[in-house]
Parts: structure tokens; sequence; C-alpha cells
């Protein structure tokens, strides 16, 4: 005789699964004010010069509002891309290569992103 504690034990962690997903709610709340504020900068830079658009884009306000919302979305993109990764890919191996890739990929964006705005920023 086993208790339903025992049989299911092992079978996958219960621990982690909660902060991503108050981490993956966080990142939607924060991304309304940021995305919001992008759309704004975006739509005041759209019909300026280079020049003007990289001066405004120089502006530390702009750059970290920037920055904040690469940050945010990439993060919200790679913990919505795990979740479906980890719910239909049945295959470990394909599974373990996917998430890989996923925290790659969302690394990589959120590493030239950052690398852009703050060439930008700094006047390089």
């Amino acid at each position: 005789m086993s208790t339903t504690r025992r049989r299911v034990s092992g079978l996958g962690s219960a621990r982690s699964g909660t902060g991503h997903f108050w981490l993956q709610r966080l990142t939607a709340l924060a991304n309304l004010p940021l995305v919001l504020s992008f759309l704004f900068i975006v739509i005041y830079a759209a019909g300026g010069t280079r020049e003007e658009v990289v001066a405004f884009l120089g502006q530390p306000v702009v750059a970290i509002v920037v920055l904040l919302t690469l940050l945010s979305i990439t993060t919200h993109m790679r913990i919505g891309m795990q979740v479906i990764i980890e719910d239909y890919v049945q295959n470990e191996g394909v599974k373990v290569l996917a998430l890989m890739a996923n925290t790659f990929f969302a690394v990589a964006v959120a590493c030239a992103g950052a690398f852009a705005i703050l060439k930008i920023s700094f006047g390089g």
C-alpha cells in the first residue's frame, strides 16, 4: 500500500511552476505601460531625420524606457515559449534542445537590442 503522495513522487517538481506563472504575469503587467510608452516613442520619432531620431533616442529617459521594454518583452517571450515547449514537445531530447534554443534566442535578441540601444544612446 502506498499513499497518494508516494505514487506521484518523482513525477515533476511543484516548486518552480508558480514562480514562472507569477513572473509571466508580472512581465505582462509591466508590458502594458512599457509598450504604450514605446509606441509613443516610435510614433514621435517616425517623422524625423536620422539625426533627430538618434538625438531623441540618445536621451536617457527614452533609452531607459526602450531598454526596459526590450528586457520585459524578451523575458515574457522566453517564459511563454518555455511553457509551450514543456507542454507540447513529447520527446525529452528534443524538449531539452528546444528549451536551450529558446533561452539562447531570447538572450541573443535582448543582447543585440541592448547593444543597439546603448550604442545609439552613447552616440556611437
